[in-house]
C-alpha cells in the first residue's frame, strides 16, 4: 500500500469519519455537586497553538454554561509527552482533564518505545472536539510561492532546505516527513520546544518552511510574517480561497489534519465524562464558537466517549503503519 493510499485513508479516518460525530450525545446530568469548584485542563503544548487557540474557545464558553471557570495550562515540552503525564497522574475526579492533539494520543505512542503512561489504558476519552485544518508556510520573503516550488528548491539542493517543528514527532515533524517521503527530497528537521515557537522561526527566517496548524499562524499570516503557500485540505478554504491546496499545487493526494480532543485521567466517573462530553458538545453548536473556530482554521465536531475511543484506536494503528513504512522515529 502506498504512501498516498495511506494519507488519504487517515484524512478519511481522522476528518470523515470523525465528521459524523457532529451531534453530541444526549446531555447528561451532572453528579451531584460537580463541578463546585474551577476544573484545570493541562494542553502539553504551547500558548498559542492551534489546540491552545482551540481550547480556550470552547472552555470560555463551556465556563458560562456550567458557572465554573475551566483554567487553561499550558504545560509544553517533549513534544507533550510531560503534561500527557501530569493528566494521567492526577486524581481522577474530573477537576484535572487534558486538551491533546493526536499527536500525544496516536503520534507519540508509534514513536516512543518507553512511555509513562498508555493512551488506551491510563486515559478516559471524552470528546473530539475540533478537527486542525493545516497549512504550509515559509518566510515572506522566501522565493517559494507554492508546494511546487518548495519540493523543486528541495530537489535542487538536497538536505540544504531545513523545516522546523514542535518537536520530534509533534504533527508538524510527521507532516513534512510525509510530505518529503511523497515528494523524494531531502529535509533537514529542526525540532522546536513548541508549535508556536517553530512559526516564529519560519517568521524569523531561522527555517525555511513549516507545516502548521492554520490557528497557529493565521496571526503571522495577516501581519506578513510568514507567507502560506499551501493548504492540507482537500479543497481550498473559504478564508483562504487565493492559497492552492498542497495536493493541486505539488503533491496530488496529499491532505493532514490533527485532533483537539479533551481526556480525563483513568478512573474518573462516567457521569462526570458524560457530563463534560455532553457540555462540549453544547459549547460546539453555540454559532459564535463556530465561527471563532471556522476563522482560525479549525472544524468544530464534537463526539461521545466512546466515539473518540474508537477513533483513537483506529488512528493508532494508521499512523502506527505511516510511521514504519516512512521510517519516522523520534531522534
Amino acid at each position: 500500500m502506498n504512501t498516498r493510499m495511506n494519507s488519504r485513508r487517515l484524512h478519511t479516518i481522522g476528518l470523515l469519519l470523525l465528521g459524523v460525530f457532529g451531534s453530541a450525545a444526549a446531555l447528561a446530568q451532572a453528579p451531584a455537586a460537580y463541578p463546585n469548584k474551577p476544573i484545570r485542563m493541562i494542553v502539553p503544548l504551547a500558548a498559542g497553538s492551534a489546540v491552545d487557540a482551540a481550547a480556550r474557545i470552547v472552555s470560555e464558553k463551556v465556563s458560562r454554561n456550567i458557572g465554573q471557570s475551566i483554567i487553561i495550562d499550558n504545560q509544553p515540552g517533549a513534544a507533550g509527552l510531560i503534561g500527557a503525564d501530569r493528566v494521567a497522574k492526577s486524581a481522577p475526579d474530573g477537576y484535572t482533564i487534558g486538551g491533546f492533539n493526536d499527536s500525544i494520543m496516536t503520534m507519540l505512542p508509534n514513536l516512543q518505545s518507553k512511555l509513562s503512561w498508555d493512551i488506551l489504558k491510563d486515559f478516559e476519552p471524552v470528546s473530539l472536539a475540533a478537527t486542525v485544518e493545516w497549512g504550509l508556510v515559509v518566510p515572506s520573503g522566501a522565493p517559494e510561492h507554492s508546494a511546487a516550488d518548495l519540493i523543486a528548491a528541495a530537489k535542487r539542493a538536497p538536505g540544504k532546505l531545513n523545516y522546523g517543528s514542535g518537536g520530534n514527532g509533534s504533527p508538524q515533524h510527521i507532516a513534512m516527513a510525509l510530505f518529503a517521503s511523497q515528494a523524494g527530497v531531502t529535509m533537514t528537521h529542526v525540532p522546536y520546544k513548541g508549535a508556536t515557537q517553530a512559526a516564529m522561526g519560519v517568521g524569523g527566517n531561522e527555517v525555511n518552511a513549516a507545516f502548521q496548524g492554520i490557528a497557529t499562524v493565521s496571526s503571522l499570516v495577516k501581519a506578513g510574517k510568514v507567507r502560506l503557500i499551501g493548504v492540507t485540505t482537500p479543497a481550498r478554504m473559504p478564508q483562504y480561497p487565493d492559497v492552492p491546496t498542497v495536493a493541486e499545487s505539488g503533491l496530488p493526494g496529499f491532505e493532514f489534519n490533527s485532533w483537539f480532543a479533551v481526556m480525563a485521567p483513568a478512573g474518573t466517573p462516567k457521569p462526570i465524562v458524560q457530563f463534560l462530553s455532553a457540555e462540549i458538545g453544547k459549547a460546539l453548536k453555540d454559532p459564535e464558537v463556530r465561527d471563532k473556530l471556522v476563522v482560525l482554521g479549525l472544524t468544530p465536531r464534537g463526539s461521545t466517549p466512546e466515539q473518540l475511543g474508537a477513533a483513537t484506536r483506529t488512528q493508532l494503528a494508521r499512523y502506527g503503519q505511516l510511521i514504519k513504512q516512512n521510517g519516522i522515529t523520534a531522534e
